[in-house]
């Protein structure tokens, strides 16, 4: 019989675990974020062509991915597994491309809060499905959304360009960015789609957790060769400036970029899905982000509004929120596993926690 110390002990350990991974995906994103601000002041100081930095670190993001997956081990992957993997790969380039030169174009902070664009394919899946009771909510959470990115690209979450003053000037030590328009975000908002849809795709395909990361080692390695030819175009050919052809090397910024930024937010991002019931897509993970940005901000002196911030990132999380919530029934809210947060699949069917 167990005794009442026992039975404390085994109800408070569920707890404790799962404050545990909640650092642990704090601790991942930030380290993800400051891999983004080492890229950008990379880019921006030895102005480096993106596609050659992004083909760098691909190559041996690809090497670790197939030696800690060995997707050629196992029970044999079928061609309908693969063969979206591979195309889900050009896709994973492809953003990886846009993302890369939208945030070298606007900055840190307006990369990172466009890759939450990808919640507007909500707006796509209740129009799909016919869920014509949530559309007009999430029509609402669309505009709240666009008005959030309207309002960064106006240059709110910047300290130089923040409507309301207090009298203070900005740091002359601070490093200013440059106001944008609409049209600059554009890049990196659908960078922010492609990303999500990429999420879809690999869920869609995976069938167990296991297959998730032996199919993610295929598209990472399909990415690689699909962004071959392109870097090499690059390369040879260059871009618009003269110095883009040579690439000088930084240590920390490619095995931040390596490490955080590709390979280590695959487990964290996985570990948010299939213990913390969290997506990316969602207004908690813009929470952990947006704290991860502040501090960033202001380790790294950027030209920064804390309270220009703060109202982008409600006005984005309440679009978010509106955009990919439904009504669910109580039974089933984790057995379906089609489009039960309104995001094309994008809240997967759980797999039972290992004990």
């Amino acid at each position: 019989m167990m005794s009442p110390k026992q039975t404390s002990e085994d109800r408070g350990s569920p707890q404790f675990g799962h404050t545990s991974l909640q650092i642990i995906h704090i601790l991942g994103n930030f380290l993800r974020i400051w891999s983004v601000y080492s890229m950008y002041r990379y880019l921006t100081q030895t102005g480096a062509s993106v596609v050659l930095f992004i083909f760098c670190c691909l190559v041996p993001a690809t090497i670790l991915f197939l030696l800690l997956q060995k997707p050629w081990k196992g029970r044999p992957l079928s061609n309908t597994q693969v063969v979206p993997s591979v195309i889900n790969g050009a896709i994973t380039a492809f953003y990886f491309v846009l993302w890369g030169k939208g945030l070298k174009l606007c900055g840190p902070l307006r990369a990172l809060m466009a890759e939450y664009s990808g919640a507007v394919l909500g707006v796509l899946s209740a129009a799909l499905y016919g869920q014509r009771q949530h559309l007009w909510k999430k029509v609402g959470g669309l505009v709240a959304m666009l008005a959030s990115f309207y309002l960064l690209s106006q240059g709110w979450a910047m300290a130089s360009y923040f409507p309301i003053k207090f009298g203070e000037d900005p740091d002359a030590d601070v490093q200013t960015e440059h106001n944008l328009g609409m049209k600059e975000m554009i890049l990196p908002i659908f960078a922010g789609i492609l990303s999500a849809l990429r999420r879809v795709i690999a869920r869609r395909v995976s069938l167990k957790n296991l297959y998730k990361r032996r199919l993610h080692a295929i598209t990472v390695a399909s990415a690689t060769c699909f962004l071959f030819p392109v870097a090499m175009w690059d390369m040879i050919i260059g871009s618009d400036s003269a110095g883009s052809k040579d690439l000088p090397f930084s240590t920390w910024a490619f095995f931040s970029t390596i490490t955080f930024g590709i390979i280590l937010i695959f487990y964290i991002d996985n570990i948010a899905e299939e213990r913390l019931h969290m997506v990316f897509s969602s207004p908690r993970h813009l929470m952990v982000a947006g704290g991860c940005i502040i501090t960033m901000e202001i380790v790294y002196q950027m030209d920064f509004s804390l309270m220009g911030f703060l109202i982008c990132a409600l006005i984005l999380g309440f679009g978010i929120y509106a955009a990919t919530s439904l009504q669910r029934p109580r039974g089933d809210s984790l057995q379906r596993s089609g489009h039960s947060d309104g995001i094309l699949g994008e809240q997967v069917q759980m797999s039972p926690l290992p004990t």
